[in-house]
């Protein structure tokens, strides 16, 4: 197996988490935020979409620096390092959200819909991004 093949493979393993939350988190548009449960389901979402995604941009970080491909690697880095630093800033504010729903804020709900917003916005920021870089990663 050569390093090229080595990277494209964690090329795509990094993209599979970005595709699935892309496809999976509009779901949350349909529902009310007010239910213990969806809230529940999205916070296990972000929570697992981030730390997927952390343990593919390492794997993936590794890979094209192994396939002699550094600022392919500082890339996927930066968005290793977003995702690392993200999962944290997004659960706490989750659960901060979620603690001032339950206690009668009215408020919260809709933040809870801003940050879930953010986030995919921040996941559809990634997705395109490494999609525009393809032909650079693996052009002739």
């Amino acid at each position: 197996m050569t390093a090229d093949s080595i990277a494209l493979g964690a090329f795509i393993v990094l993209l599979l988490p970005m595709f699935y939350f892309f496809m999976t988190s509009p779901t949350f548009l349909l529902v009310k935020l007010d239910v213990e449960q969806v809230t529940r389901l999205m916070r296990g979402q972000f929570h697992g979409y981030f730390l997927v995604l952390s343990v593919a941009g390492v794997v993936g970080t590794i890979a094209f620096l192994v396939a002699g491909r550094p600022l392919v690697a500082l890339g996927i880095g930066l968005i290793t390092a977003f995702a690392i630093g993200a999962r944290p800033w997004f659960l706490r504010r989750m659960d901060a959200e979620i603690r001032a729903r339950d206690a009668g804020d009215a408020g919260a709900v809709r933040r809870l819909r801003r940050l879930h917003w953010g986030g995919m916005a921040c996941n559809a920021v990634m997705v395109v991004a490494m999609i525009a870089a393809i032909p650079r990663v693996f052009g002739a």
